[in-house]
């Protein structure tokens, strides 16, 4: 006799075993036990959290010869023929394959047939959200109007795809993702009786991969005992699932924090010598970065990681910044490490980019004090050119002579403050205003702008124009990601409009990729590296 892969040999017998369900499950015992079984349900949720499973017990405990309320015995042959899939009044759909009207019809011709054996037929139609438009319609007449022998029991992963008159006729079960623990308790009790031997921090990791799957958590299991026989060890989990789980990665996550480049560049290169997936390697920075940035705001129960790393990662949170995180955060977790590129340049930059300070910090030396100090900076107001030239001071005057002391004297009107403009520059002049005032081009533009991701990219320290011509001005990108966004339609619309409204007239915007002022790169030669090849956009 074949032997059973995991999840089909684990598959729950009765309500109580179905894991992580519980409202289901409480649900549907209580309409056993008092004879309110409906005539149709459905069970949407994520895969492999036990919707067919269900509606298994649910037909075992509707057709049991022992008892017919409750929970089924799983003794009687009603119970052991339904468990061995041989119960001709059970049966089960795949809709998936069988999702045209013609597939429907005949069934809805057998259903008004009265059963075999069994006290109910019940129908199990899986991945009900497949049948094409005209099935549903035709299954619809069917749950309009069933017959009192007949019990159906609809399941989908998409329930927005089910006709809303399917859902209205049906008894509607949300299945939930199940919790790590409960993955991780359920396979607990098949290591301990299939006599497996495997170290908890590898059950852990196995049911975080499944992502709230049983199913998948059970494959996997059983997975690994057929590579690995009974005993695996916590390097085997991590092999197969990909992960790295190398210590190197909280290593870089230190260095990031500390500003250290030369020991993260080390730490980089190390990976990379060993032959790890540095994609992976990136993701496990990424995920220890996140810990850090939930500690820091407050949030330590949300971070899934070992108590020992928890502390490293309180200690590291309370000599950095949130900016600091936040910053790190975003730079590796926007990475894009191709398959085929096994190039460190891409983490390295990002390294070294957390450490450089921004553009606007280096140009206030007063950054630098306030991130030692700890204390906010306060930063001055950018100079704003006069509206008007100045004019001289007036010629001095003799006093009048006093007025009658019967007359009353009325002080004038106060004038109200006015925040000088920056006129529209003369036409020849654009580039040379648009480079002396390019914060007042930013300052200037219009309301509806200034929360568009346009303007944000505009202001930062690797845009600047180096050209006008014909109407058109010309903008230099350091980084050619900017560039890529500015050249999106809706973007390249807003930018225009924020440099028309400056110079008083409609323009036009170009964009060029000019790398050589780009400060990472800079940085990377300093270190030694070197430029090979440059992209043209």
């Amino acid at each position: 006799m074949a032997s059973q892969v995991f999840y089909r040999k684990w598959r729950p017998q009765t309500l109580a075993e179905v894991v992580g369900q519980e409202a289901v499950t409480r649900t549907l015992c209580n309409a056993l036990n008092s004879g309110r079984v409906s005539h149709a349900y459905l069970f949407y949720g994520p895969r492999g959290t036990g919707k067919t499973s269900t509606g298994r017990i649910l037909a075992k405990a509707v057709n049991c010869l022992t008892n017919g309320k409750g929970e089924p015995c799983n003794t009687c042959p009603m119970c052991q023929a339904i468990t061995e899939g041989r119960a001709l009044d059970v049966i089960e759909v795949d809709a998936a394959s069988n999702r045209g009207i013609d597939d429907i019809r005949g069934l809805r011709d057998r259903v008004n047939y009265a059963p075999n054996q069994a006290r109910y037929k019940v129908y199990i139609i899986d991945e009900v959200h497949m049948l094409t438009k005209e099935a549903s319609n035709a299954l619809l007449k069917t749950l309009e109007e069933p017959p009192p022998h007949a019990i159906f029991i609809l399941a989908t992963t998409e329930i927005h795809k089910v006709l809303p008159t399917i859902l209205s006729r049906c008894q509607r079960f949300d299945f939930r993702r199940i919790s790590q623990a409960d993955v991780v308790s359920k396979l607990t009790r098949i290591c301990e009786t299939e006599g497996i031997h495997i170290e908890p921090e590898g059950l852990q990791l196995i049911a975080k991969s499944a992502t709230g799957s049983l199913r998948d958590a059970e494959n996997i299991l059983e997975q690994l005992t057929t590579y690995y026989s009974d005993n695996i060890e916590l390097r085997q989990v991590q092999a197969t699932l990909g992960i790295t789980g190398d210590w190197r990665a909280k290593e870089l996550v230190k260095h990031i924090m500390n500003n250290d480049v030369a020991g993260g560049v080390v730490t980089i290169n190390s990976v990379n010598s060993d032959g790890l997936d540095l994609k992976q390697f990136n993701r496990e920075v990424v995920e220890y970065l996140r810990g850090l940035l939930l500690i820091k705001a407050g949030s330590d129960e949300a971070v899934d990681l070992t108590a020992e790393d928890k502390a490293e990662l309180k200690s590291l949170a309370a000599k950095a910044s949130l900016a600091q995180i936040l910053k790190a955060v975003k730079l590796f977790g926007q990475l894009e490490l191709g398959f085929d590129n096994y190039s460190t340049l891409p983490v390295e930059l990002a390294l070294v980019d957390c450490v450089l300070p921004s553009e606007a910090e280096r140009e206030t030396p007063a950054s630098q004090t306030g991130r030692e100090t700890g204390q906010p900076v306060k930063r001055a107001a950018p100079p704003v050119a006069p509206a008007h030239p100045a004019k001289p001071p007036p010629e001095p005057v003799s006093a009048p002579p006093p007025a009658a002391p019967e007359a009353a004297i009325t002080p004038p009107p106060a004038v109200p403050e006015v925040t000088a403009i920056t006129p529209p520059p003369e036409p020849g002049s654009e580039l040379e205003q648009l480079k002396l005032n390019w914060k007042q081009v930013m300052a200037q533009a219009p309301e509806d702008t200034k929360r568009t991701s346009a303007i944000a990219i505009l202001r930062s320290a690797g845009v600047k124009p180096v050209a006008f011509e014909d109407d058109t001005a010309v903008l230099a990108f350091r980084y050619s990601y900017h560039m890529e966004k500015i050249e999106e339609p809706e973007n390249q619309k807003v930018t225009e409009k924020i440099i028309g409204n400056f110079l008083g007239r409609s323009c036009h915007v170009r964009c060029i990729y000019q790398p050589e002022d780009n400060h990472l790169v800079r940085e990377a030669q300093k270190m030694g590296g070197q430029i090979i090849d440059m992209e043209e956009k």
